[in-house]
């Protein structure tokens, strides 16, 4: 567990729980989802020091699910978000097959193996928890979550220079967030930029597999692959949508908020909306760029079979146009290989010539024709 002490003047991380809340700013605790479970009753007890009230059971439960899809909850006292984001893969090494094992335990499932390319295995997620609450934000995060540690860090670096600690300035536009639930668009934006970042490398891979499928002479396709492709888009479209239900939800209930009296109050409610709408937006560029990959798959899978069936057609029309070019020689043979005694040219020195001659003649007069109507010649590419 990683707790910090968020204020106008900079991050403190704190070594344990505070017994009170602090005058000034709010407490975030961002911790494991086994590290939840074994200390749940410490948390509890912390809760209720702090702030005057413990977790809903059902709530925690939700906290403790790891299969828990994207959504909103509240009460009159603290508001819940659960919020998928992609899980932890080793993307870095070669020829890896499968998704990295999480840490097994109380409340941790390990994400399923996939087969396919590795862009496909990284479309596997993981459920983060927020419980926003007026001075405090209590997230649970899966075992080792990147996501936690690498806003953490950004926090950290946000600190004002200090002269003993020998550091130069703040990041360059960093802003120490001003309350819970401005920390928690936050770290959802961060989540959601990972699904930004996606789009990119499936865009990728899915104009790979059309620029094969495409080619006419293409004789092996990876089909499974593909299907695999189909499935995870199908399934990365229905996390997205629950994301965007989720987000629109707290949307809807920021306008439920009693308007603060003071003209700080009133900006920082509106930067809330503003962030919050802007998230909806990311998201809703994620499903609109995912459906449209949805739709390049199946349009190239269905330009595929148009192809290989203009070629079918290319092929049978030669092999029409060649029979046809024979046909009358065959004619000739079979008159001339009659078993009559008195024939045309049958008993001539030149007529197996003239019979040559004109079966040649008639076989290129065809070949002409055909050629010169297009049945012999390849259909144009594109």
């Amino acid at each position: 567990m990683r707790i910090f002490h968020i204020h106008s003047g900079g991050v403190q991380e704190l070594a344990e729980l505070p017994t009170q809340m602090p005058a000034q700013g709010f407490v975030w605790m961002a911790c494991a989802r086994p590290s939840f479970q074994t200390q749940l009753a410490e948390i509890q007890a912390s809760l209720q020091a702090l702030v005057g009230l413990q977790l809903v059971d059902l709530h925690v439960s939700d906290l403790l699910n790891a299969q828990l899809p994207s959504h909103y909850d509240y009460t009159s006292q603290y508001d819940l978000l659960v919020f998928r984001r992609l899980a932890t893969l080793q993307s870095d090494a070669p020829d890896t097959t499968a998704a990295t094992p999480l840490p097994t335990g109380a409340g941790a499932t390990p994400p399923l193996k996939r087969s396919g390319p590795p862009v496909l295995r990284r479309i596997d997620t993981n459920p983060v928890g927020f419980a926003v609450f007026d001075q405090l934000l209590l997230t649970v995060h899966p075992a080792d979550c990147a996501v936690r540690d690498a806003y953490a860090a950004r926090l950290l670096a946000s600190l004002p220079a200090s002269p003993s600690e020998g550091r130069s300035s703040p990041v360059p536009g960093a802003r120490v967030p001003t309350s819970p639930a401005d920390l928690m668009l936050r770290v959802v934006n961060l989540m959601v930029d990972g699904y930004l970042d996606l789009r990119r490398e499936l865009t990728r891979q899915l104009d790979h597999w059309q620029s094969e499928l495409l080619k006419p002479r293409a004789r092996y396709v990876n089909w499974t692959s593909l299907l695999e492709a189909r499935l995870s888009l199908h399934m990365l479209d229905e996390i997205c949508e629950d994301q965007r239900t989720a987000v629109q939800d707290w949307i809807d209930a920021l306008e439920t908020w009693e308007l603060p009296d003071n003209p700080a109050g009133l900006r920082e409610l509106d930067l809330l909306k503003v962030r919050s709408r802007d998230v909806l937006e990311h998201i809703e560029r994620v499903v609109h760029h995912v459906r449209r990959l949805e739709q390049s798959t199946e349009t190239a899978v269905q330009m595929h079979f148009s192809v290989q069936s203009n070629r079918t057609n290319d092929i049978m029309r030669t092999l029409t146009a060649l029979t046809a070019v024979f046909l009358p020689l065959n004619l000739i043979a079979g008159i001339f290989g009659m078993n009559f005694e008195f024939l045309p040219l049958i008993h001539k020195a030149d007529g197996f010539w003239w019979a040559l001659g004109s079966m040649a003649f008639i076989a290129l007069a065809l070949v002409l024709l055909f050629w010169r109507k297009r049945y012999l010649a390849r259909s144009s590419r594109m």
